[in-house]
């Protein structure tokens, strides 16, 4: 499991989702915006969240992403593992370059670490996650539902029968006065 920018990324934008008070989808444009992610970035990041089963998403006008489980059930170490890579990416060239007992001699104290990584991460649940972040200040700006359709039409506003209409009956009104 690698820790990185994109893993990092993707526990801002999951802790965002689990901050809201409402259940209605998120639009990646807001997290773009409010976290200064690029937005092809995060489609692909939230495409391998819901390809894990993190996260819903809901197409059309309104529609966004939100979370497919209780954040207290989905950890740190299941959004990593759903975005990063668990292949090595080194090319084999440098993998050959190492010794073979220098690897073999540090081997079991980075296999240590790694274990020791995740299970940490396996405890942290986004919930937990989401009300350090609430405690801190942080709020979810939430959308306005925009409502599309037939309404009524505004009706004019009542004039006033006492009031002149036109600057001749304001002047007759007064000259009525005076």
């Amino acid at each position: 499991m690698r820790l990185s920018t994109r893993g990092r990324f993707a526990i801002t934008a999951m802790i965002d989702l689990a901050s809201r008070q409402t259940p209605a989808p998120v639009p990646l444009q807001d997290l773009a915006v409010r976290h200064r992610i690029s937005m092809s970035y995060l489609e692909q990041m939230f495409a391998k969240l819901r390809q894990h089963g993190l996260v819903e998403s809901t197409r059309g006008p309104g529609g966004g992403y939100t979370l497919a489980h209780n954040a207290d059930a989905i950890t740190v170490a299941d959004i990593i593992g759903a975005i990063e890579d668990s292949a090595d990416t080194r090319p084999k060239e440098a993998l050959r370059e190492t010794s073979a007992s220098a690897q073999e001699m540090t081997q079991d104290l980075w296999d240590a670490l790694q274990s020791t990584v995740v299970a940490y991460l396996r405890t942290v649940t986004l919930h937990s996650l989401a009300a350090e972040q609430m405690a801190k200040g942080f709020q979810a700006d939430e959308r306005k539902v925009v409502q599309k359709g037939v309404f009524q039409k505004p009706r004019p506003p009542v004039a006033r029968p006492g009031t002149p209409n036109s600057v001749f009956a304001l002047a007759q009104a007064w000259g009525s006065k005076a």
